[in-house]
């Protein structure tokens, strides 16, 4: 007898997802509950898990579809089948990612291109605990997982385990007869170019951060903030802080709780459009960008005003991790008032972020540097940080965003302000 399996429901307003990656082939053994594949939609990677322990049967659907909730994906067979290794099913193993795999490789359009030129297909007893990524860094990279040493958690092995696997070995040798995973096209001077499909998530990124041009009224106006204050009070108090609360004392939970403050003072700010209102929001979701092996992704603070330093801090810390693990929510990613993006982790100076619709605007933190100040009639050296703030000019007021900015700068200058909410 037969299950369906069908695409789940994805969350609030997200209709379709892509074909990421199948997990299991056909004659696989699966256990109930056990990931067989990988759909991306804008946000995330979400696995699919099977209702039924037996075998997989026939793929509905090839790796790089559009796939609508509630579509058939697959079937799962009654018995025990042939092992996943066995002869006949090897050919969907390779053949499958090599045609599409761009289209749901988040990892493929980072910087250097890179494919999955002379790659092996994933051993059907690899550990179950591999995450969708790290699945496609083993297949890129056709390292053996039973030989990497998992640091996520509970022992999972990341992208990152995968790529220090791989560094760590010998190149292989050059093998004539490997065959391009995407198109190549190779110039006179015999230059090639490599053409990779862009993933759902960057395809929907750009829809989105288009139609924030083509709709809001951008402005960005900017500032600077002197960080002693708040270098100084983590240098001091940062270990009493990690021991007492278990997690580290960052920058983003002064400017976190800052900013809280400020959208308090100039709830426009905090406020969006929807048609002809404007919706003001007597809470703050603050949206923040963290790491994961498939990009930037950005979950949500949710009522970050009632939240101390050390909890924003706990928070901050568990969407990183999280994030790497591939294991954020797709309702943790969910709205969302205000957003705090952090480029000064790359070494960004100066930058005009881009708002996340139906916010109305964005706050950009910077690197640190060590730059020349007049304190007092005197010129010293103070480590300063530019703050870029993007706001929609049909709601926020230049004055507005002005004086948002300079209640920021006066509490991280002066974080008592944040203790006695000044």
């Amino acid at each position: 007898m037969a299950t369906e399996v069908l695409v789940p429901t994805l969350g609030e307003s997200i209709t379709e997802a892509t074909l990421g990656e199948w997990l299991k082939q056909p004659g696989d053994k699966v256990a109930a509950d056990e990931p067989i594949a990988s759909l991306e939609t804008d946000k995330v990677s979400v696995e699919v898990p099977s209702p039924v322990a037996g075998v997989m049967g026939q793929h509905a659907v090839a790796v790089g579809d559009t796939v609508q909730v509630g579509a058939m994906l697959a079937t799962v067979e009654a018995g025990d089948g042939a092992p996943a290794a066995s002869p006949a099913p090897q050919p969907a193993v390779t053949q499958a990612p090599q045609a599409a795999a761009p289209a749901g490789d988040q990892t493929a359009p980072v910087a250097g291109g890179y494919g999955n030129h002379g790659a092996t297909p994933i051993d059907s007893n690899a550990p179950a605990a591999l995450s969708p990524s790290a699945r496609r860094a083993v297949l890129e990279h056709g390292v053996d997982p039973a030989t990497i040493k998992g640091t996520g958690r509970d022992g999972r092995i990341t992208k990152e385990d995968v790529a220090t696997a791989a560094s760590a070995r010998p190149a292989p040798a050059p093998t004539p007869t490997a065959a391009p995973t995407t198109p190549s096209v190779a110039a006179s001077s015999g230059r090639k170019e490599e053409r990779v499909r862009m993933t759902r998530l960057r395809q929907t990124i750009a829809k989105r951060l288009k139609d924030a041009q083509n709709t809001a009224a951008m402005l960005t106006t900017f500032n600077d903030v002197d960080m002693s204050a708040v270098i100084e009070a983590r240098a001091k108090y940062k270990d009493l802080f990690e021991k007492k609360h278990g997690v580290r004392l960052g920058f983003m939970g002064f400017f976190v709780k800052a900013a809280t403050m400020a959208l308090k003072d100039i709830p426009s700010v905090n406020a969006s459009i929807e048609g002809d209102e404007i919706v003001y929001h007597d809470y703050a979701d603050i949206s923040v960008a963290v790491s994961s092996p498939g990009g930037l992704v950005v979950p949500v603070i949710r009522d970050a005003q009632d939240l101390s330093v050390a909890g924003i801090e706990k928070t901050i810390g568990d969407f990183g991790k999280r994030a790497k693990e591939g294991t954020l929510k797709m309702d943790e990613m969910k709205g969302g008032t205000f957003t705090i993006s952090n480029g000064g982790v790359f070494g960004s100076l100066m930058s005009t972020p881009i708002i996340n619709p139906p916010q109305s605007a964005v706050l950009g933190l910077h690197r640190i540097e060590d730059r020349p100040v007049v304190v007092n009639g005197q010129v010293v050296v103070r480590p300063m940080m530019y703050l870029a703030l993007s706001y929609d000019h049909r709601l926020i007021d230049g004055r507005e965003a002005v004086t948002f900015l300079v209640a920021l700068k006066n509490a991280i200058e002066d974080p008592t302000r944040i203790l006695i909410d000044l």
